[in-house]
This record gives C-alpha cells, structure tokens and sequence, in this order.
C-alpha cells in the first residue's frame, strides 16, 4: 500500500502502462502467429508484422533487437522456396 502521494500515483500509471503493454504484446503475438501458422504467407502479411513489431519496438514493449531478430525469421519462413520444410 503506497504512503506517499507520488507512489500511489506511480500504482496508477503503471497499472495503465501494464494494460496498455498487454495490448501491443498480444498483438505482436497474433500477427506473428497467423503468419507463421499460415500455409501461404504472403508479403502483405510480412508487412503486417513488420508493423507490429516496430510499433511495438518504438514503444518500448519489446526490445529493439528482438523485433529485429522476429523479423529476420519471418522473413526467411516467407522467402523460403516452396516444399523445403
């Protein structure tokens, strides 16, 4: 239980930031999911997650170089020829 003023405001915000960050990452986690899930991935969907990724980067929810490293494997799932497992 906060005793000062500022902590309790500091409850509020990260309670607000705590809902907010769950949002982006569940989003993250959906994107990335139907791509991966996807028999057909096709670049407009990479591009889907490329989004949600930097956004999600930019905002600090996720760090810079995973959203990077998300991406580099997305990429080579969606680039990879057709048959190859």
């Amino acid at each position: 239980m906060p005793h000062h003023k500022s902590a309790e405001k500091r409850v509020r915000t990260s309670e607000k930031r705590r809902v907010q960050n769950g949002a982006v990452k569940s989003n993250v986690r959906k994107v990335v999911r139907a791509l991966r899930t996807s028999d057909q991935p096709t670049p407009q969907d990479l591009q889907a997650a490329y989004s949600a990724l930097d956004k999600a980067a930019k905002k600090g929810v996720i760090a810079v170089a995973q959203a990077d490293r998300l991406k580099s494997r997305l990429a080579h799932r969606v680039n990879r020829p057709v048959g190859t497992a």
